[in-house]
């Protein structure tokens, strides 16, 4: 039974491995060249037009993290979302309304607020920051949509980017964005937030779109280089697929 349990949890480190490998790979390999051009995503492309109208025009970005903490697969999209916060907030330092940050658990949440504090010292302007600039809205899904709402419709804000775990109380904070007429954005890796984006965000972000986010925001290099090692994986997981049908086809297996 232990080796049962042991062999599936091998194959997983071993991917990890190399996928850590391939990143480590590029980043020596194109340490002095330019980064490779990325294929364009229309929702990236918008959201760079957006944070510099949102800073220009003295409105303000609401990035939702939602509830799945960063533990497992429901915290991926929240530490997405955490890369991507830096990078605005960096960018949004010099605007009259600081970004705000709403997530709907306690370790997110801190998490937040460190990001955003990361951001304006890297602008030379953390003595803009504003602790309350990164929210605790709630601790459920529904009272985390709850506290969202009034953000949206009280804070002035341009564009709202949802990137994290979310269910079906996405829909909420959508029609709040809607009534609001501001930008809406998002991604998630549940099946049932996807559905409710799709139908209500002006801009999807599908499948790996979003883990990219932190490349085509040009937060760092490490970024540019984990999309690298994704298309070679995703190469090899295809070959070991078609030459395990090949051999199935063969009696091999």
């Amino acid at each position: 039974m232990s080796s049962e349990v042991a062999e599936p949890s091998l194959i997983g480190l071993a991917f990890i491995v190399l996928f850590i490998g391939l990143m480590v790979a590029y980043l020596l390999l194109r340490k002095d060249q330019t980064s490779r051009p990325l294929r364009e995503i229309p929702a990236f492309a918008r959201l760079r037009r957006s944070i510099g109208l949102a800073v220009e025009t003295g409105m303000r970005l609401h990035i939702a993290l939602g509830n799945g903490g960063i533990q497992g697969l429901r915290g991926a999209p929240g530490m997405v979302g955490l890369s991507v916060i830096q990078r605005i907030s960096r960018s949004a330092a010099i605007s009259d309304r600081p970004p705000t940050a709403t997530s709907g658990e306690a370790v997110l949440s801190i998490l937040s607020q460190d990001a955003l504090r990361s951001g304006y010292r890297e602008a030379n302007a953390e003595y803009q920051f504003e602790p309350t600039s990164g929210q605790l809205s709630g601790l459920t899904p529904y009272s985390f949509a709850a506290g969202v709402m009034p953000t949206i419709y009280d804070e002035h804000v341009s564009v709202n980017l949802m990137l994290g775990s979310f269910d079906a109380e996405v829909a909420l904070i959508s029609e709040a964005a809607e009534r609001t007429e501001s930008l809406t954005i998002g991604g998630s890796e549940n099946i049932n937030a996807q559905a409710i984006l799709f139908a209500s965000a002006q801009e999807m972000l599908v499948g790996e779109e979003m883990f990219a986010a932190g490349a085509y925001l040009q937060t760092g290099k490490m970024h540019i280089a984990s999309l690298f090692a994704q298309d070679v994986l995703r190469w090899v997981i295809f070959v070991i697929i078609l030459v395990g049908a090949g051999m199935k086809l063969a009696g091999v297996l």
